[in-house]
């Protein structure tokens, strides 16, 4: 089972298993930490509470917890990917409709 994460800076997926079949609980939290970042950065508030239990299991090599735990981040992760391209298009069609979008500074 694969995770895609939010920005381009950052692996494209979250690999649970490597080629051997073996979890690497190590490289898992580390690629579920880069997703609470990035999860915190767009307000995904539960993406992120998810990833500290998440990252809690890893560090407990604790395999049952890490999959029921990537099992709920995918299901919100696909809610947010929906609520965020539905964002996105209704922000497109305000532009094309001649309205202006406000710029928020999160500076």
């Amino acid at each position: 089972m694969t995770l895609p994460v939010f920005s381009d800076t950052t692996p494209n997926r979250v690999y649970f298993r490597d080629q051997t079949g073996t979890v690497d609980f190590g490289q898992v939290g580390a690629s579920v930490h880069q997703l609470k970042g990035s999860s915190s950065s767009v307000g995904a508030k539960r993406v992120k509470g998810l990833c500290v239990t998440f990252k809690e299991y890893c560090e407990a090599n604790n395999y049952e917890g890490c999959v029921r735990c990537l099992q709920q981040v995918d299901i919100e992760y696909k809610a947010l990917q929906t609520k965020l391209q539905d964002m996105f298009n209704l922000e497109k069609q305000i532009i094309q409709a001649g309205g202006k979008v406000p710029q928020v500074d999160i500076n």
